[in-house]
């Protein structure tokens, strides 16, 4: 509670320090002023006077001279004293006052309420606060929205399998479905669902940490390539979609983890592999770029919309809305996710690209090529 009241009192205190301190410094220069003049005029109005005029004249006009310099001053000073009272009240209330907007603001935010925004008046270093406030207040509101989306994508991915395991649990223990092959299989699959979305949102977690080991060393970019399409060639022939392979020789060795640029890979034909219908085509290509090897997965299927392209790596974003991963090679829904934070910690980018639904799709990462002495080594 006292903390709580401090806070309150912040804006006021500091309106009331600021109104004091500008007044004082002008209350300050006026006094000085004046006192300057009444110390030094005698002396000079005297000294000046003297040599024209004599005795009781002289002191007569001195001190005509000094009352009419003295109320002069008195008038400029008070004059003075009130003009900086007013523009001193002023300019701490505007200060105030927006301190007690970004105050009000943190305060709502604080209690959950992430739309909250400060006006912005002028481009001086208080517009620049509440510019700088807006901004942060715009990321949690964004992370809030992003949290929300990932525990309600989360709890939709669990329910299809959940429900799946308790129907077919309930139907054996009250004996409306009997213990088979194909049951078991089913429960297998469920669980399996289930246990995959647990290891991809843990490993996406940590490779968003920067928690991932990585095994960085120079890489055979044809054997990542021939290791990620070899394990996947027998569902592309099974679906009957065309997989093309094109890696130049003589391309130098990428600095990264094999195993994970392995990953990346599988992830991309997983995904075109997903979205290309029988009879399509989907090629892995490979390029040398400035410092750096691009891999391209590309595919003949459904292609991306301007959204589309920009949510496309968001966790459980789907393309198709209808789509549903609760096949038996359904997907997680994170897949691309884990592969762009996969990349980023490689040092490398990744993009996607198509030309509009229907006209297939393509993505590209690009990692560092290893640098090599002489001697064939990094």
């Amino acid at each position: 509670m006292k903390l709580l009241w401090r806070n309150q009192r912040l804006p006021r205190g500091l309106g009331t320090r600021l109104f004091i301190s500008h007044f004082l410094v002008a209350l300050v220069a006026a006094l000085t002023m004046l006192t300057a003049v009444l110390v030094a005029a005698p002396f000079v109005l005297g000294s000046m006077v003297g040599s024209v005029t004599s005795g009781g004249t002289t002191d007569l006009l001195a001190r005509t001279l000094r009352e009419a310099l003295f109320i002069s001053l008195l008038v400029a000073v008070l004059a003075a004293t009130a003009t900086a009272a007013v523009v001193s009240l002023l300019v701490s209330r505007r200060i105030a006052g927006s301190a007690r907007h970004v105050l009000d603001a943190a305060r709502r935010i604080a209690a959950g309420s992430y739309s909250e925004r400060v006006p912005v008046r002028d481009a001086d270093a208080l517009g620049e606060l509440a510019e700088g406030f807006n901004a942060m207040a715009k990321a949690l509101d964004e992370a809030e929205r992003r949290r929300l989306e990932v525990v309600s994508d989360v709890s939709h991915e669990l329910r299809t399998p959940i429900s799946t395991l308790r129907g077919y649990l309930e139907g054996i223990t009250s004996g409306t479905i009997e213990p088979s092959e194909e049951a078991f299989s089913r429960l297998y699959t469920a669980t399996a669902r289930m246990e995959r979305l647990v290891n991809d949102l843990r490993q996406l977690s940590r490779a968003e940490a920067r928690q991932l080991t990585l095994n960085l060393s120079p890489v055979s970019p044809s054997g990542v390539v021939e290791t990620a399409t070899e394990g996947m060639r027998p569902l592309f022939e099974e679906k009957g979609v065309e997989l093309g392979v094109a890696v130049p020789d003589g391309l130098p060795p990428i600095l990264a983890d094999g195993d994970r640029v392995a990953q990346v890979l599988t992830n991309l034909l997983d995904n075109a592999l997903g979205h290309t219908p029988p009879g399509g085509r989907v090629t892995v290509g490979v390029r040398l770029g400035a410092g750096e090897v691009a891999f391209r997965v590309a595919d003949t299927g459904e292609g991306l919309t301007p959204e589309d392209l920009g949510r496309v790596f968001e966790r459980f974003y789907r393309v198709e809305k209808s789509r549903s991963r609760s096949g038996e090679r359904g997907g997680s829904g994170v897949g691309l996710t884990i592969s762009k934070a996969l990349v980023e910690a490689m040092g490398g980018k990744i993009r996607a690209e198509s030309l509009g639904l229907g006209r297939g799709a393509a993505f590209q990462f690009m990692l560092p090529a290893a640098k090599l002495n002489r001697t064939g080594r990094t």
